[in-house]
This record gives C-alpha cells, structure tokens and sequence, in this order.
C-alpha cells in the first residue's frame, strides 16, 4: 500500500518545491522508494526525460530535481501536466512529456477535466512502483473560486486517500509575515473532508530566535488541532536552482560580471544557477542598456517567444550597448532562443513561437537563419565541443550533459563547434560570439572548470544538506516514521 505525503503551501513562493526536494531525499535516505509528484506545474524551466515510446518529452525542472534527490530516473508522470506561459493570458500545454495543441487553444475551466484524468493516470502509475509519494502542491489549496477544478491539490490528495494513507503539510513564508494568519486562514478554506489530512503547520525562512514565536504555535494549534512540525531556517544558497525567479542580481564587488538580457519571456533560467555559486563571478540580470555597461560577458538566454523578447531588447536600448560590446570583442553567447536573435533572421510563417509573420531581422551577429516548425525538438545527452577560438577556446574538445527544448531550424554558413547527442550540428561561433542550442552547459563541471577553472558543489552535496535540515525536526520526522 503506498504511502502519500502532500506538501501544500499558503502561497507561490511559501517554498513548496524546497520542502519536497527535502523529503525526496530524506526519505530516500531511509531505504524507501520514493518518487515525487506534482499533477501540474506552470514553468518555463523545463527538463528533457525518456518516454515509454523511445522518445522524448519535457517536465518541469523542479519535479526533475526532486526525482534525482530520491534518487530514481525523472519521468512524465512526475509532472504530467506543465504549462510554458506564452504572454498573460495564454500557456502552452505540454500533456505528460508532449504538446498538446488543442487543450492550449481550449479556456482553462474546459481543459480541466482532460488534465485531470491523464494526472490521475499519471498519479496510479507512480503509486503502484513506490512506498511513498511526495505531492508538490500549486500555489494554495484554499483557492476556493478554483477548488471544482483543482486537481493539483484537492483532487489528487482525493486520489492518494483512496491509494493508501494520506497525510499533509502545510508550509507558510514567514519571511513575508502573517504567517500565523496565513495557516489558519488556509485550513479554514479547506474542504471538511480534506481537512483531516493536514497533520502538520511548517514555517519556512525563518530567522532569529525561535523562542519568539510562542505562545503562537499553541494557541494556533488550540484553534486548528494541528501542531506546528517544523520551524526551518532562512537558507540562502541551499544549492537548488530557483524554479522561477531570479538570483544574484545585487552587485557583488570585482570579479568577472556577467550580464544575462532578462526578457519578459525568459525561459530555462535556473541552468544559470551554478554561475551564481562561482567565487569571483557576478551574474547581472539585465533589463536596461545601463545594466550591460562593463560586463565582461553579455548572455541571451532561452525564450518561450523569441520575436516578443527580441523585439523587446530593441526597445529597451539593448541593442546599441550589445553591439558596442560586441566591437569592444568581448564575449557574447547566446542560448537557444538567444542564438536565434544573434542570427541574420527569423522566420514564422505558421506562428510556431506567436504570432504567424513572414520575416524578422535578428541582430547579425551570427551567420545564421532560423525557420520555425513544429514538432519541438526534445534531445538530452552527451554533446561535444569542436575547436572554438577565441574566449571560448577552453572549450575546444569538452564534452558534456545538455539538452535541446526547441521549435526552431537553423541554417549556419559556417562550420558547427558544437555537435548535439544525435551528431546534428548546435553551436556555431563567429569572432567573440557563441551561439548553442544546448541548455544545462554550466551544470556540467567539465565546463565550469574550461571556462572558470573552478567547480562548485554538487546537485548531491545540496540534497544532502536538505535532508539534514528535515533530520533536525523532530516534529517532521515523527509524521514521517
């Protein structure tokens, strides 16, 4: 019989994702077969995993992680519903691993039904090989205008209740404040049948002196009948990647400054995470010309609409500093949708990546034409540098994990300096300018150490300390026992 632990949350960003990752692998730890679970998750950071068909298909990168700290393969069932925000009114659906065209033209309230019982399907899989699931809630449970159609966090706590025991966690920021009034008003707006699950309160980012909190746990639990289980502390560099956010955006003195353009449809962001860890470098999210002024590197990262954030960079005045960086012939890459906007032009005619349009110019900073057209290129695995010169001459002969999330085609007039897992040509250099369609370059530590002769520490090293966190709550690991 398979156990189901739910980590629900007040809010976005009470530290859902944490709290699960955590306890993927403390649990993982005790011997148990432990696989995470969350029915949707809306994210443009996104993860490449296998399919059962030989293929590839996508989930979000935070149920991605929590699988590697519990220690199994990521698969589609740990996120079978995930939705890439495309502007503020419209997502595409990508329905366990693949687009799903149809439900991302349908409105939300009518898809509902469609998602819920492929997530179900998802949810019963995943129980039957596990001893125990971790469900990573969305936003709040108590969303009471959404609750018919909240699959993500009533309707699965429904479905594990029917598995196997059922309990639940409630986690409340209590860096933002009101977190007293936030547990209690969220248990109130729970469903009566549900609200029996939650067996335990826990306070996250918390710093100071704990004895302070009292008398407030008791009499909170006086009004609820449930108790406070765990008071964590502020973590700030707990080594996992922001799931949306970003980080390391203050000026951190001298040392090498890398400016990454933050457009408004910035995708796959947390592969940058590492850079935020190396001693002696300063990541920069730049949103004006101002902020690419003295960066030694400039980066153009992933978008979800490449045209949108290109023509964007335009009217915000980037363009000019770029180029005169550019000239100055310091280092430029660009990743994905960022290579595209370095090439000559962009071509949509069928609206792949937005809107239908016959032709835009790009920045000609590369020698390169992109053509987009479905279906979306999925690949992760080993690539291989050729010989770039220059700044990136380090990389000559590297090889490295990476993965390819991509609609568009890109004709290059000069030879490739990367080649993808399948062999197809990724990467093309001219002058200071780099341009790859591989994404998690800089997770790799035989790039950190080309480029910054430094490592950081590993994806394992921070999940450890995660679990040690959970270890030195007595109240979290007496539910858990």
């Amino acid at each position: 019989m398979t156990r189901t632990l739910i980590v629900w949350g007040c809010s976005s960003g009470a530290g859902k994702s944490f709290v699960a990752t955590a306890l993927c692998r403390w649990a993982a730890r005790r011997g148990l077969r432990v696989a995470p679970f969350k029915a949707q998750n809306m994210s443009n950071n996104a993860r490449v995993v296998p399919l059962a068909d030989g293929g590839c298909g996508e989930i979000g990168a935070a149920q991605y992680f929590q699988a590697l700290a519990a220690g199994v393969a990521p698969t589609v069932d740990m996120n079978p519903v995930l939705l890439k925000p495309e502007a503020d009114t419209a997502s595409q659906v990508v329905l366990q691993g693949r687009v799903a065209q149809e439900l991302s033209r349908m409105p939300w309230r009518e898809r509902s039904p469609a998602l819920a019982a492929a997530a179900r399907a998802s949810f019963e899989r995943l129980a039957a090989q596990h001893d125990l699931i971790v469900v990573e809630g969305a936003g709040s449970p108590a969303e009471i205008n959404l609750a018919p159609q909240d699959y993500v966090n009533l309707h699965t706590a429904r479905w594990a209740r029917e598995l196997g025991p059922t309990q639940a966690l409630l986690v409340a920021d209590i860096d933002r404040g009101g977190a007293f009034a936030h547990l209690h008003g969220t248990w109130a707006l729970l469903p009566e049948d549900l609200r029996p699950l939650l067996q335990g309160f826990v306070f996250n980012k918390f710093r100071g002196d704990a004895s302070l909190l009292a008398p407030g746990p008791e009499q909170l639990q006086a009004l609820t009948g449930v108790p406070l289980r765990a008071v964590l502390p502020m973590q700030r560099d707990h080594g996992l990647p922001e799931e949306d956010g970003l980080y390391g955006s203050e000026r951190q003195g001298s040392g090498l400054r890398i400016a990454i353009v933050a457009g408004p449809h910035i995708s796959n962001l947390d592969e940058f995470h590492p850079l935020s860890r190396l001693p002696g470098v300063e990541l920069v999210w730049a949103r004006s010309a101002g902020a690419l002024r003295g960066a030694d590197w400039v980066v153009l990262p992933g978008s979800k609409q490449v045209r949108g954030d290109l023509r964007w960079l335009r009217a915000q005045g980037l363009e000019a500093e770029l180029r005169a960086h550019v000239q100055a012939g310091r280092p430029v890459l660009g990743i994905c949708g960022g290579l595209q906007m370095l090439g000559q032009s962009l071509h949509d005619p069928e609206g792949v990546d937005g809107q239908p349009y016959a032709e835009e110019p790009g920045l000609g900073l590369l020698p390169l034409r992109t053509h987009y057209r479905a279906p979306k290129r999925l690949l992760a695995g080993a690539v291989r540098f050729g010989a770039p010169q220059g700044p990136w001459a380090g990389l000559a002969g590297v090889a490295a994990q990476g993965y390819e999330i991509r609609c568009g085609h890109t004709q290059s007039e000069v030879p490739a300096v990367l080649h993808g897992a399948d062999g197809q040509a990724i990467g093309w250099q001219q002058g200071a300018v780099l341009g790859l369609y591989a994404h998690g370059l800089f997770e790799d530590p035989a790039v950190l150490r080309a480029l910054f002769g430094q490592r950081v520490p590993t994806l394992h090293q921070a999940f450890e300390q995660l679990a040690d966190l959970i270890e030195a709550q007595p109240g979290l690991c007496e539910l858990l026992a």
